[in-house]
């Protein structure tokens, strides 16, 4: 079987998501990290990595077939239904250590967060 070339520059791609994922918060910015971490192990296949790899760069680059800024729900819909589409097609590379990686990067980037509501009188 012939191997793929690696033609994905990672650091690049991975600088966009950052800024990317620190604008939208800690919920949008969890299945874009899973997504990046799934494409750049070595155990998912290379049609799962191109497949994550176009959602991840439609999302982060700036093109839209939908413009969000002209409108403001609609044109978040593309981006959001490939993210689903793409997470669900490809969750089952998704290996704890994964997850754990993205949440201790969650945890640096927004350490203000608390899974627990508290409630005060």
């Amino acid at each position: 079987m012939m191997e793929r070339p690696n033609t994905i520059n990672f650091s690049a791609l991975w600088d966009r998501i950052c800024e990317y994922a620190k604008k939208t918060g800690r919920a949008t910015a969890r299945p874009v990290l899973l997504l990046y971490f799934v494409m750049t192990s070595d155990s998912t296949p290379w049609k799962d990595k191109m497949l994550i790899f176009s959602t991840l760069s439609y999302l982060v680059l700036p093109i839209d077939i939908l413009d969000a800024k002209k409108l403001p729900i609609i044109g978040w819909f593309d981006e959001i239904a490939s993210l689903a589409v793409t997470y669900k097609k490809v969750c089952k590379n998704i290996t704890p250590e994964i997850e754990m990686k993205v949440e201790d990067i969650l945890d640096r980037w927004f350490p203000e967060y608390t899974p627990y509501e508290l409630i005060t009188d």
